[in-house]
């Protein structure tokens, strides 16, 4: 918790360690946080450069912990650059654009506030321009991306440098967007005025020009440049056209989407589909760029949905030459947006690691599932099998008995790592009846646990049933029922599934007895509570004769 220290007047001190106790109670908790940052800006009753010191850092402190913990929310990081202004000046307001960009760096909103600031604080026309192209590299092919432009123009256009206008709407044009339709006009607007060598490259006007030459023969250069432009304006409406039908393919599934931005409200079931279909029909065009850019757009509005996460790997994967680009989703989306509660997008960076000649880099990511999540059965059984493909079966048992070990995990756990344990000697030596030997002699231990037992019951029936072992397995299968139903310490309904696994085993059995035996157990566990109860009365007299 922050330390206010002296300088901050009690009854706001009070007020705002109020809210931070209620933060800390519930990290996640986006209101409390909003809450939060709301007293800390109005401290002293608005904070600038007199404030105290104490109240500035706690102003700081709180901004820097809300937006490490939501570096999406735009907004924010906009409200923290004007905080800092208004307390240190125009370096230290830069300092938290530059570290919002960073964050989230496709936000339209977020670019062009930036540009803005640069305009207004700034004398270098070349340092502002440079800025707006990153702006351009991150946000231009945005389909809302004309606040952004829009600003980069009237930059232009105030300094009167109508080459660079053009330039840029040149650009633009080509990019299907919302308001692409305005550009074009202005384009042409413009392009009446402008030298044939700033219209088109310079080997498209030669080729215009040779075709043109037949009926241009003779006239003068002012009725060939004329020419020429009426050729060009044919050819940039073609473009236009071009850019039209690329927009209305798009305006499909822009139009569907109601929420561009993020937030911690859940997105509803149409939104989410909206996008996975929108990524298929972006992904059917094949252009690299547009589809990581609306990936990113993507991850941005479903930050906490893991499965867009795992896509984007997927589909960056399928890539030639991009493994930094998969690691940088997958560290995106495992060290800040998904909750480690979630592990599956953590474990199948794991494997890309390992994929990538890098397995201590595996091993670190599956320890760190495992600090947190001590007993997760799938990233314990990951590791294991990480060092025996590694290093050897002795490593992998290790592991095993390492977390055996650990007084974090639950008896239920530990009974599911015995079975695991059994399955590696039977997968990895080929010695099924040394893994029996694991779960038979530590059966004792785990008379309460489900997972144990369901493991076991499933290990046995697994077994080869080739003709001359048949017999002794299902002996063993059906003693190990008989055990898991009267020695057992398990709930009544883990039994009646646990039978109910036993009775489907039963019907691929080769015996002739069988089907006898299957009714018998049916009757026991299915049949209702007359015959059942009159069945444990039987059987229990028999057991007294």
């Amino acid at each position: 918790m922050t330390d206010y220290g002296y300088g901050v007047a009690d009854e706001e001190l009070a007020e705002v360690r109020k809210l931070e106790e209620e933060v800390q109670a519930s990290p996640d908790e986006f209101e409390n946080w909003e809450k939060l940052v709301r007293a800390v800006e109005g401290l002293e009753g608005g904070l600038n450069r007199n404030s105290s010191p104490q109240a500035i850092t706690a102003a700081r402190s709180i901004y820097d912990r809300f937006l490490a913990k939501f570096p999406l929310f735009f907004g924010y990081w906009k409200k923290y650059a004007d905080l800092e202004f208004a307390i240190a000046g125009t370096e230290a307001a830069e300092m938290v654009y530059e570290r919002g960009v960073a964050s989230i760096s496709i936000s339209v909103d977020l670019w062009a506030n930036y540009c803005s600031f640069k305009v207004e604080t700034t004398h270098d026309d070349g340092i502002i321009r440079e800025l707006f192209e990153r702006g351009a590299a991150c946000v231009g092919l945005d389909f809302l991306a004309h606040p952004f432009w829009d600003k980069y123009i009237e930059f232009e256009e105030r300094l009167e440098a109508q080459d660079k206008v053009f330039d840029i709407l040149g650009r633009i044009i080509n990019i299907p967007m919302h308001q692409y339709a305005r550009y074009f006009e202005k384009y042409r607007q413009l392009a009446a005025s402008r030298p044939l060598t700033e219209l088109a490259p310079s080997d498209l006007l030669n080729q215009f020009s040779t075709e043109l030459e037949p009926e241009t023969n003779g006239k003068s250069q002012i009725e060939v440049e004329r020419a020429i432009r009426t050729r060009l304006d044919a050819y940039h409406l073609e473009l236009f056209h071009n850019t039209q039908t690329e927009t209305t393919k798009r305006w499909t599934y822009e139009q569907e989407i109601k929420r561009p931005y993020f937030h911690v409200t859940e997105l509803d079931e149409p939104q989410l589909e909206n996008w996975s279909k929108y990524l298929d029909f972006e992904e059917s065009e094949a252009d690299y760029i547009r589809t990581t850019f609306l990936y990113e757009r993507c991850v941005v509005t479903c930050a906490h949905y893991d499965d867009f996460w795992q896509r984007y790997a997927r589909w960056m994967y399928g890539q030639d030459g991009k493994e930094e680009e998969v690691r940088n989703i997958f560290q995106r989306a495992s060290c800040i947006y998904t909750p480690i509660a979630r592990p599956a997008i953590r474990l199948h960076w794991a494997l890309f690691e390992e994929a990538c000649a890098r397995p201590l880099v595996a091993a670190a990511i599956y320890e760190a599932i495992l600090v947190t999540l001590p007993g997760n059965l799938e990233a314990i059984t990951r590791l294991a099998n990480l060092q025996r493909r590694q290093i050897g079966y002795d490593a992998a048992v290790q592991i095993y008995d390492q977390y055996l070990a650990d007084d974090e995990c639950t008896m239920d756990d530990k009974g599911a790592l015995v079975v695991e344990m059994a399955r590696l000697a039977w997968k990895s030596k080929g010695d099924a009846a040394e893994g029996r030997d694991i779960l038979s002699r530590q059966q004792h231990i785990f008379l309460d646990s489900p997972s144990f037992w369901a493991g076991y019951l499933g290990y046995e029936i697994e077994q080869s049933t080739a003709l001359d072992t048949a017999a002794e397995q299902a002996e063993r299968v059906k003693a190990l029922h008989s055990t898991i139903r009267q020695k057992t310490r398990l709930p009544a309904d883990v039994v009646r599934d646990l039978s109910q696994k036993y009775l489907s085993y039963l019907t691929e059995k080769q015996s002739k007895a069988a089907a006898r035996e299957y009714l018998e157990l049916d009757m026991q566990v299915n049949g209702p509570a007359s015959v059942t109860t009159a069945h444990v009365t039987l059987g229990a007299k028999r057991a007294v004769a």
